[in-house]
């Protein structure tokens, strides 16, 4: 079989099991569970606090001792076990703390599977600029595809969009184990230092002050990636409640909606290699900043009948927002790091973005939305909030090209010119 297609099965199945619930979980807890915001907003904290640790911890496990498909389908079972549990929870302590376990399976198969497409690509010759955004454009597909199954089957208030994704996740588990190998690097480099005995030389990449900045910019960031998603279909769903918008085909199907976004991630994924060559990675992170901005200013003066278009507009716009970012960013890493380090590094960056940053943002988002924004009658003022989160990514964004004096490195071009 092809390595490509191979590839292509893997980053599909890889954002099927995201895509089945993380759009949607939101809708489950308010109206299905009726649990409160902050609690809500802890919930989604569990991917920042299994990103802390997890990404960087399994990447230095496949830098030093295992190989990396083969780590990449234990954490799969062991999350689709997880998986399945989580429909027989009753009460929001506990879901809390099998939803952790769940994402501390399921947030370093992100970085290791970058790992893997990365080092297949090289074993066969092939560029990962050029190659890869092609292929992980099918995991945003596979994530569509996953938001249209259970929208369609009328699941996004219903547990069963954990089985979906529970059987999905032992799939890709299964069929980890014949991917290429992807063997250690590091344990062959001899070195008695400690710090390299034990796989954590990336972290020296906080010395560099290009690497500093980029890192504290990513956490930044990373506190906004997550909001509409967790936000997102639950703030469509809740125009339920006006007789004027309850025949709108968004309320109908807001999962349906929400899935512009992912559609547009897929186009803009092929945009990436044009932007980098013209303007190189300092203006694609700020693109992806002034994104975000737009991203929740038209979602503030959006609704589903007149202002339709907004909503629809605001999901083209996410494609750009989050690829430019994530798509960027880790290609970034991976030409700027050496061979023994890339999972590693890949692993950092994943724990900064999805890590501390989607901590920050969760615990924050749920705080300032039961202090600040949740009226009397326990609906949300969804225009305050949503012009709250704009502003955060305007200050990012301003300040960024001030403080990332980063240069278009000469080893990024020379990648990005062979394209």
């Amino acid at each position: 079989m092809n390595i490509k297609f191979r590839l292509i099965l893997m980053n599909f199945l890889q954002f099927f099991i995201w895509g089945s619930w993380l759009i949607t979980i939101g809708v489950y807890w308010f109206q299905n569970k009726q649990w409160s915001g902050a609690q809500f907003g802890a919930i989604f904290s569990t991917m920042g606090i299994s990103a802390i640790f997890m990404p960087a911890l399994t990447g230095i496990m496949s830098d030093r001792f295992i190989n990396a498909e083969k780590l990449y389908g234990v954490m799969h079972i062991l999350g689709a076990a997880v998986l399945f549990t989580l429909p027989q929870i009753t009460n929001p302590t506990t879901f809390f703390w099998v939803m952790l376990l769940n994402m501390i399976c399921y947030m370093p198969t992100l970085s290791l599977s970058i790992t893997v497409a990365y080092s297949a690509l090289r074993g066969k010759g092939y560029d990962v600029v050029k190659d890869y955004p092609p292929i992980r454009i099918w995991g945003t597909i596979g994530f569509i595809a996953a938001l249209w199954t259970v929208s369609l089957t009328h699941n996004e208030t219903s547990a069963n969009q954990f089985y979906i994704a529970s059987a999905v996740a032992l799939g890709l588990g299964i069929y980890s184990f014949t991917l290429p190998k992807c063997p250690p690097l590091l344990s062959k480099v001899a070195s008695k230092s400690f710090v390299n005995s034990l796989g954590l030389n990336a972290f020296a990449l906080f010395k560099s002050p290009k690497f500093a900045i980029f890192f504290m910019f990513s956490m930044l960031l990373g506190a906004a990636l997550q909001l509409t998603n967790a936000y997102g279909d639950t703030y469509i769903h809740d125009f339920k409640s006006v007789a004027a918008y309850q025949d709108t085909i968004a309320v109908k199907y807001p999962a349906i909606i929400m899935s512009i976004s992912q559609i547009s991630e897929t186009l803009f994924i092929l945009a990436i290699p044009f932007f980098l060559r013209k303007f190189g990675i300092k203006y694609v992170m700020l693109f992806s900043m002034l994104a975000w901005v737009l991203r929740f200013g038209l979602f503030a003066f959006g609704d589903p009948a007149g202002g339709l278009w907004m909503i629809v507009l605001s999901c083209i716009v996410y494609g750009m927002a989050f690829d430019f970012f994530n798509i960027s960013g880790s290609l970034f890493v991976e030409t700027q790091t050496t061979p023994e380090i890339r999972g590693s590094a890949q692993g950092l960056f994943m724990m900064m973005v999805n890590g501390f940053g989607a901590l920050f943002g969760s615990f924050a988002s749920g705080l300032l939305i039961d202090k600040y924004f949740t009226l009397p009658n326990q609906t949300k003022d969804w225009h305050g909030i949503w012009l709250t989160f704009a502003a955060y990514t305007l200050v990012i964004a301003i300040i960024f090209p001030f403080v990332f004096k980063y240069k278009h490195n000469a080893a990024l071009k020379h990648a990005i010119e062979h394209a």
